[in-house]
This record gives C-alpha cells, structure tokens and sequence, in this order.
C-alpha cells in the first residue's frame, strides 16, 4: 500500500518549512501535536482514545515527564494492545540529533529495557530510529548501538509498508512485529533486565553471606542465615522501588549508604518502615493482630559498611535499573531463579552458596510463560467471576499449593484487579470515590483508577498460597505486596492506617502435600529439628479454617514441581497410604493434582500444567482412573514443544471441575508456539471428544474418527505382547526431571 494521503502532507508541510522546524524555537510539544500525533494515527493507533477507552485499556498512553539525572522520567508514548505495552515512542524536537547523540538513545533503550519491551523508537519527525532493547543499555553505549533501523523523513513514503508491516496494531495482532524483533535480536552482548537483576542480587547475597557470616559467629543456622540475608536484600529492593514511585524520599538509601555505620542507619530506616507499611516485610516485635512472626534475628546483626555501600549504589545511576518500569512479574521470574540457590555454612563458619539439592537433581528451575498463566486464570477466575458483583466477588477463595515466587497469585490478583476497575467504571464510578474506603480514586487525567484500600481487600479476601521453601513464601508476598504499590505515585495517602497489609495468614509455608498425620504411630522423638523441618507437615484445615468452613477453594491454579520420587523413601510410603492416585514411580505433580481437586468446594475449579505424561504412561493409570470422578473440563496438550525454555518436559494444561464427571471433554492439540494469544489459538484449534473414548490404556487425545483407523490398526496388526512376554513400559528416558514454576 501507498503511503496515505496524511503522510505526504507531513512530509511536504516539513520539507517546506525545515529551518523553522529544527531551529530552537520549535519544541518537542508542538512537533507531537503537529507531526507525531497525526503520523501514528495513519498507522492505526488511537492516540486521542476517540474510541473513550477507560485508562486501563487506551490503546496510547501519554506519559508524564519529569527531569532526573538529566533525562526524562517517562517515554513520550506507550502503545499498548489490550492495555499490555508493546514498544516505547520517544520524542525529541527536531533541532535534537537523532542519528549522533548517545545520550537520547540510551535515555530510550534504558526505559524500554527494564520495561522488558523489544523494540523501542526515537524519532524528532526528522529522523526515525528503531533500536533493540533486550541488551543492557551503558552510558557509554554509542548513537548507533543496537540500532536496527534508521530512516529520514523523506523515506517515510518510499518505507511506509514496512513500517506499517511492524508498528501497526495490525502488524502486533498478526505477529509480525515479534517476528521482526525475533529476527533482529543482538546476538552478542544481550543481556536483559531479569538476567543482568539476577546476576546482581546473586552477587549481593554472595557478599551478604560471606560477611554476616564471619562478623556473626552467634549465627549458626544456616536457615536463620538464609532468612537474614534474603530479608536484608527485600528490604532494601522494596525501599527502592518505593523511592522510584515517589512513594519514598528521593535518594534516601543513596544518602545512607555514603555515611558510616550504614546497618545501624538501615535499620532506623526498616524501622520506621515498619510503623508505615505493617507489611511483615518489616516487623520487629510483636503486636496484636500481627500474624507473621517478628523478627528478632536482624537487627542484631552485625554488617559492614563496604557491603553495605557496594549494594545501594548497585541500584542508582549509572546503573541501568528504573525500578518504576520494572513489571514486578519480571521481578518474580528473577526470584524463582534466585531462590534456586541457598546459602551453606562450612566446618569454619564460612558461607558458601550452591545450587539446592532438589534443583541440582532436577536439572534446573524454569518459569512459567506469561501466556500460560494468563490462559489458566481466565479459565478460573474469570469464570467464577462472570455475573458476580464485587460483594459476591468478595467470597471467592483462590489458592496455588506451590506458589513458588507467586507468579500464578500475581497472575489471579491482577485478573481480579482489572474485572474490579471495569465493574466499577460501568457502575456509577463517582458514587465508589467517597468516604475513607473508597474503592477508586481520581487520576489527574480525569479518569480513576483502583485505590490502594481496596487492592489491600482484594488481596486479603482473595488470594492465598502454601509453599514447602520458606524463602519462597517470602518473595511470594514481596511480590503481591508490589503488586498493591504498583501504579501508586507520592499522591498516595500515608494516614494513621498503615498501607500494606499483612500477609502471614493468606500466604503459608508448610508441606502441601503431607498432613500432621504423617507423625502418626510414629515417636517423634526419632526426628531430629532438621528432618521435621525437610518434611514441613502442613494441616490444610488448621491454616485456613474460614476456607473450609465454606466447603473448600473456588479456584486451585499453579504449577507444582516436576520431581521424581525415588529418593524420598519416607514420603513414597506415606504418598502410597494416603494418595489414590499413587504409583511407584509417579512424579510429584500426580499427587499434587490430587490434593488440589481435593481442596475445591463442590462448585471450584481446578487448572495446572503439569507434564503431559500422564496421559499415557504406567503411573499415569491410577491418576486417569481417578480424575473419571470427576468433570474433565478441558485438556490443552502441548505435545513435545518446548514450553520451558531450555526444558525438555513436555506439558500439558488440565482442567477439572468437582462435580460429576462431564460426558465430552474440550481437547486442543497445540503444535506450535507461534501465536499471539493462546486463547485465541484454542477457539480455532479445539475438538471435542466423548469421555468414553478414552476408555483405553493410555488417554489418546484424538478426534472421533480417527479411532477408526486405530482399531482397523489393532484388528489386522499383529501386537508385540506375541513375542516377548516383558512389558514395555517406556522408550527413551530423559536423564532429568525438571522442577517449573
């Protein structure tokens, strides 16, 4: 296609009047007004909201600008599909120079990067600059790095197919602009934000360790070890970020850490974090009320400045980070990969960190696409909430057994946030802005958004977790706890009411799958502190008793661990007293399917991903004789894609509902990865089968008429029982099992 009529104007109007443009008197506001506004709307955005989208949901976001280290606090444009950012546009007026001025361009990269977008664009109108942005992006960095396109405005009509072909809403529908950054992806350097974040807090638990170690002989438990560093290292993050949402003093650590006695300084500061957020994350005695345990172990702690001062200034300028754009999902997936390692104290009291025994078995930890998380929580809790009113919302009880670093909690929270601001903006939203629990506030834009009181309800009434790993349960809560900050701006009201609210009771470690009966019969004698703390008995009754009184969850989600159970020798006997589902050499994942069908009231829904052996394998048989109890929604089978990254475990995605069992199950056969939105891919791609077709030795997730040609196989063939009398149980084994989160 030509370029539209529009776009040759603007390019005529500029070429006319050059001089006028890039002299000084010609500001960035009146080129977006006159050039850009207009040269995006020809690309299919809606840049005014004509359309009146509520704020969630415009298509373009006009950000705020405000001046720090010299560059803007924001991008100009965010352009978004269905409210999740796409790419960054930011602008420049035209006496700027685009092609040669390092420090536009890292000023761009920077907030594309830690945003986690791919592409981002520069443009004064003059000059059009498309840059990569999955590399770390260094003050040092020249105009031209990670440079991928670069047009003059005289080429927009001889290009404007291409740029269509990539920027336009279209083009993000259809896939093509993550082909076009899939296809331009630097191949050497790139380091991404949740990579080079890692790295970094790696690096900071390794100098925590090896100093609270060696200044702290009366620490002689490596988990109270473990407990102080990983703390240490959250409270410092969450001030942080804090100060980057203009919730906290500028540079108020930044200030700390060039003084001396820096953990005396921190802990006044944790302190008086505590009397303003009550979040758990900072409680250091008791109260009434409170339900996490205080923390008395910290604050005696002795920690050098050196560390100390190395840490904070990690996490200000030059450093990359703008921990504002940081989406706290992306925090989540670096946490799950931090919590992978643990910190060892040796004979000498020297700490030393190395790779969990259960990660190093299991051959790595891998998380959770996005998409996946998304599809299993429409599926739960979107349904559940279809027809409700926010008061009937408020009983839903939703849980994920194996929260990990909480990514599927986050995933519900957010699902429950988003349908919470709709409803209310399609129910009279002034009349939900008054009085001191208001469930919206005013934005400066004149629209609303969610207000915090209320994020605090929801979560509170809402979500829930059990973990095995105590640090796991911790970051779980940092995460939600973000998430209720996530937006909020030093507008934020810090009354008498503290902001956050305390999550000890909704978010809980313990062993979801082995009760207190564990001990029974047994002298609890023979266990020693460690071996009680390995197993981590949980009673799911005495947690959660409100839960149960109601008859169980509505939703269970998540993704339990994909562990062999060979080498828990104490756990296989209690799983093969306890569990119908049990078989020998069966995964974990079967018996946490069990428990979390078995934790539903009778009118809940169930969704994991598991591996999709299941279905056919010898363990599997015992887990499909049992799930015929029961309504087998849907089953979304990925076959042998790689689903998790560098993971060789093929999954597959279940639903189940506790009443009867259903006569037809929803079946999708996924056979490639390439698609936008999964949901969409299964309505074009799904099947309906017969529950009786499965009536065989292993689940065959095939269409009706292709049985036919199965039992004509099976009929004139000849099976290979005839000549062996050993049975074949599998083929190839993979080495390693893999635990995803």
């Amino acid at each position: 296609m030509s370029a539209p009529e529009i776009i040759h104007r603007l390019v005529e109007r500029f070429k006319r009047d050059h001089s006028g443009y890039i002299s000084n008197h010609y500001n960035e506001a009146q080129l977006r007004q006159e050039f850009l506004d207009p040269f995006f709307e020809a690309l299919g955005w809606d840049v005014a909201n004509k359309k009146g989208f509520a704020m969630q949901y415009r298509e373009v976001v006009h950000e705020d600008r405000v001046d720090i280290d010299g560059s803007k606090k924001a991008p100009d444009y965010a352009f978004r599909i269905g409210g999740v950012r796409k790419f960054f546009v930011e602008a420049k007026k035209p006496a700027e120079n685009i092609e040669t001025d390092a420090r536009l361009a890292y000023q761009l990269r920077r907030y594309a990067w830690n945003a986690h977008l791919p592409l981002s664009i520069l443009t004064d109108f003059e000059e059009f600059a498309v840059y990569d942005c999955r590399s770390r992006p260094d003050p040092k960095d020249s105009a031209a790095t990670a440079r991928i396109m670069m047009l003059g405005y005289e080429d927009y009509l001889e290009h404007w197919d291409e740029i269509v072909d990539i920027f336009s809403p279209d083009a993000i529908y259809q896939g093509a602009f993550d082909k076009f950054a899939a296809d331009n992806t630097g191949k050497r350097g790139t380091i991404k934000v949740d990579d080079a974040f890692l790295a970094d807090i790696e690096s900071w638990r390794t100098l925590l360790a090896r100093n609270i170690a060696l200044r702290n002989p009366q620490v002689a438990d490596e988990r109270q070890l473990n407990y102080a560093v990983q703390m240490i290292i959250d409270r410092i993050i969450f001030l942080r970020i804090c100060e980057d949402r203009e919730i906290e003093p500028e540079n108020q650590l930044l200030e700390i850490g060039g003084q001396k006695d820096i953990y005396a300084l921190l802990k006044t500061l944790f302190q008086h974090a505590d009397q303003r957020y009550n979040s758990g994350l900072f409680h250091f005695r008791k109260e009434k009320g409170q339900t996490s345990p205080a923390d008395s172990l910290t604050p005696a702690l002795a920690v050098d400045d050196k560390v100390l001062k190395e840490i904070i200034k990690d996490l200000y300028y030059p450093s990359p980070y703008i921990f504002k754009e940081i989406p706290v999902e992306i925090l989540g997936q670096v946490y799950e990969q931090f919590l992978g390692k643990v910190i060892r104290l040796t004979p000498g009291h020297r700490a030393k960190v190395e790779e969990k025994l259960e990660v190093r078995k299991a051959g790595g930890v891998y998380y959770t696409p996005k998409y996946i998380v998304d599809y299993i929580v429409e599926n739960t809790v979107g349904k559940l909430l279809e027809g409700r009113t926010p008061k009937e919302a408020a009983e839903l009880r939703i849980v994920d057994p194996a929260c990990g670093s909480g990514s599927f909690l986050l995933g519900a929270f957010q699902h429950l946030l988003r349908w919470h601001e709709d409803w209310y903006m399609a129910h009279d939203p002034a009349s939900r802005s008054k009085g001191a629990d208001a469930a919206l506030v005013p934005t400066e834009d004149g629209g609303w958004r969610i207000s915090t009181a209320e994020k605090k309800r929801i979560l509170l009434n809402n979500i829930y977790g059990v973990d095995i790993d105590a640090q796991a349960v911790e970051v779980t809560k940092l995460s939600l706890l973000l998430k209720v900050l996530e937006g909020e701006t030093g507008q934020l009201s810090l009354g008498f009411e503290r902001v956050l609210p305390d999550l000890g009771v909704n978010i809980q470690c313990g062993n979801s799958l082995i009760g207190l009966d564990y001990y029974e019969g047994r002298q609890m004698g023979l266990f020693d502190e460690a071996e009680v703390y390995r197993i981590n008995a949980f009673d799911w009754e005495a947690a959660f008793p409100a839960v149960f009184a109601r008859g169980g969850f509505d939703a269970v989600i998540g993704n339990p661990p994909y562990v062999r159970q060979e080498t828990l020798i104490d756990n296989k006997i209690y799983f093969g007293l306890n569990y119908e589902v049990y078989h020998g050499l069966a995964d974990l994942y079967v018996y946490f399917i069990e428990r979390g069908v078995t934790l539903l009231n009778d009118n809940g829904i169930f969704s994991y991903i598991v591996a999709n052996k299941w279905l056919r394998t010898t363990y599997g048989k015992p887990l499909r004789v049992w799930l015929r109890k029961f309504g087998i929604n849907e089953i979304i089978d990925f076959g042998d894609l790689h689903v998790f990254k560098n993971a060789t475990t093929y999954p597959c995605i279940i639903v189940i509902t506790k009443r009867d069992s259903e006569k037809t199950i929803k079946v999708t056969n996924v056979n490639t990865l390439q698609f936008n939105y999964l949901q969409n891919y299964i309505k074009e791609n799904h099947f309906t089968i017969r529950v009786s077709q499965l009536d065989r030795s292993k689940w065959l997730l095939i269409q009706e008429g292709s049985f036919t040609l199965l039992d004509k196989i099976n009929s004139s063939g000849i099976s290979l029982s005839k000549y062996t009398k050993k049975s074949v149980y599998s083929g190839v084994k993979t080495v390693m099992s893999y635990i995803v989160v």
